[in-house]
């Protein structure tokens, strides 16, 4: 099953696509929703040219932009001229500074939030270390709760409004049940993560979504590459676990019941570690950050420290790196060749037109990527990589909280005047 990314909302990539415009009110709505996402994917255009690239008479796109200005999802910017001739009109552009959506995010040793407006600009950001296993389902949505309040009291001092919330979590996700059916890594099975959190929040919850981590990171990452016409990408986690999200011709690969992406738990090395899910020699127990840690130190060393907030402690071993401490160096050799392995497998299947590499994989760019390219460029059987590019996230760790703010906005496309408040 798939998704369309391109011209639509976050919203129908990984939950439900629109319905079709039954009635006058219907057709408004969608008409509303077509003029947002125009803007949102192409930027700034006059009157004139909305209606050229809708094709919607002037006077309906005229009274449309005049009730988004009234909601305060868009506003009037510079002056435009669309000929040589006549009178340059105002553009009109995305505004929407007083709603925000909300991402959270549950990793093995953290949790985070993102608030991001309609703009994309960032009105709350905050990670906070978790033993997340060790911890439990109950304590670990009590943080989330608390965190959902946290935002909502930054974006309302900010004059906004939190209009929703999406929660990001490893392993096999249910979104239509809004449960986290197995994340091993976490230790959770069958937990019902979205009613436990509206039942923490009672009626001051927001509307509530639940997603696959990479599959978030995945869409986060997407909206960056095709500003670079890039429509065919694996995202890869690089966190204890390792997921990948994919793209494939601007659409969410999500599989037949929405598991598709767990590349970390492909068997490379059927005499090695024991994995979290049961196996042996999983991707992940080769290339994970618990891989990294356990070659570049000893059990003892405070980079094993979940309490510890992880960037600063990969920014622990990005100074040992950078210092040429052999043993970092080596670590990180040894997870470039394995990560070159396994890209190239997917490379093969899935012949993308970008391989982005997020989490720690990003911090170590500089020390993994060439090396990884390379590896990458002699096992893949199409000559030049089947014209792939290995590269390293611009989000970072911040890939999969912002997904799940874009998909906390994406009810706005879907029905801007339902934003009225």
């Amino acid at each position: 099953m798939k998704a369309d990314l391109r011209g639509s909302a976050a919203h129908e990539v990984v939950m439900a696509g629109p319905s079709k415009p039954s009635d006058r009110a219907s057709i408004r709505r969608t008409n509303l929703g077509l003029v947002l996402r125009l803007l949102r994917d192409s930027g700034p255009r006059s009157r004139a040219r909305i209606a050229a690239d809708t094709g919607l008479p002037r006077p309906t796109i005229t009274n449309l932009i005049a009730e988004l200005v009234e909601l305060g999802l868009v506003r009037e910017g510079r002056s435009e001229r669309d000929g040589s001739v006549g009178r340059p009109g105002l553009s009109v552009e995305i505004d929407g500074r007083a709603i925000c959506g909300v991402g959270l995010e549950i990793n093995v040793d953290y949790l985070a939030a993102v608030a991001l407006s309609l703009r994309g600009d960032v009105a709350f950001e905050r990670r906070i270390p978790v033993d997340v296993r060790a911890a439990g389902p109950e304590a670990v949505l009590d943080a989330v709760a608390a965190l959902v309040r946290e935002a909502d009291a930054a974006v309302q001092a900010g004059g906004a409004r939190l209009v929703g919330a999406a929660l990001a979590a490893p392993g096999n996700v249910d979104i239509t049940s809004g449960r986290v059916a197995y994340a091993p890594n976490i230790g959770w099975r069958d937990v019902a993560a979205v009613d436990e959190l509206r039942r923490r929040l009672g009626r001051e919850a927001p509307p509530l979504h639940l997603e696959n981590d990479a599959k978030l990171g995945a869409i986060a990452e997407y909206l960056v590459a095709s500003a670079a016409d890039i429509h065919d990408l694996i995202y890869v986690t690089g966190e204890t676990g390792v997921g990948g999200g994919i793209i494939t011709g601007g659409q969410l690969m999500r599989g037949a019941r929405g598991f598709a992406g767990e590349i970390g738990h492909m068997p490379l090395d059927p005499g090695g570690h024991p994995c979290n899910c049961g196996r042996v020699g999983c991707w992940e127990t080769m290339v994970g950050l618990g891989a990294l840690l356990r070659h570049a130190a000893d059990a003892d060393d405070p980079v094993h420290d979940p309490s510890l907030d992880v960037e600063s402690r990969l920014a622990d071993l990005l100074r040992r790196a950078d210092a040429g401490d052999a043993r970092t160096l080596a670590a990180l050799d040894r997870i470039a060749d394995d990560l070159g392995l396994g890209l190239a497998l997917l490379v093969d299947i899935l012949n993308p037109r970008a391989v982005v590499l997020g989490g720690y994989f990003a911090v170590f760019a500089d020390y993994l990527l060439d090396r990884v390219r390379e590896g990458v460029a002699r096992r893949v059987m199409a000559q030049d990589s089947g014209g792939c590019e290995v590269l390293p996230s611009t989000l970072g760790f911040t890939a999969p909280a912002r997904g799940g703010a874009y998909l906390a906005l994406d009810a706005v496309y879907q029905d801007p005047s339902a934003t009225a408040g």
